[in-house]
């Protein structure tokens, strides 16, 4: 393994866990811990953002680079996540069993069309 993949994944798993923490501690309701989850969830996405530039910066790769073909598919990888979540929202929280898993499932499919917009296709 190499060093830059080792320190990728001890700071994305550090980062991941109170990022994961907060998000529970938020949207569970019998935590009653919304304000501290939200918090502990920042802390989290903070991390995420610093694994990011601490892996940029050892692949010897501009810290960012926004553009419009990266801020649209962000926004598409964003907006398709929380189709995803809501999906589960609905079967799990409210009830909705048929109508999230078919939420949930287009969710999963337009993640999917994540990779050939990222990669791009073989010829």
């Amino acid at each position: 393994m190499k060093n830059k993949d080792f320190i990728s994944m001890i700071l994305g798993t550090l980062s991941g866990i109170p990022f994961a923490l907060g998000m529970c501690m938020v949207l569970l309701q019998e935590w009653q811990a919304m304000v501290p989850g939200i918090i502990l969830g920042v802390v989290g996405l903070l991390g995420i953002l610093v694994t990011i530039l601490v892996r940029r910066k050892m692949e010897n790769k501009p810290m960012l680079n926004l553009n419009l073909r990266t801020i649209a598919i962000s926004l598409f990888g964003i907006i398709s996540a929380m189709i995803f979540g809501i999906g589960v929202v609905m079967s799990i929280e409210w009830g909705m069993m048929i109508w999230g898993v078919t939420v949930g499932i287009t969710g999963i499919i337009l993640l999917m069309f994540l990779i050939p917009m990222v990669k791009g296709f073989e010829k």
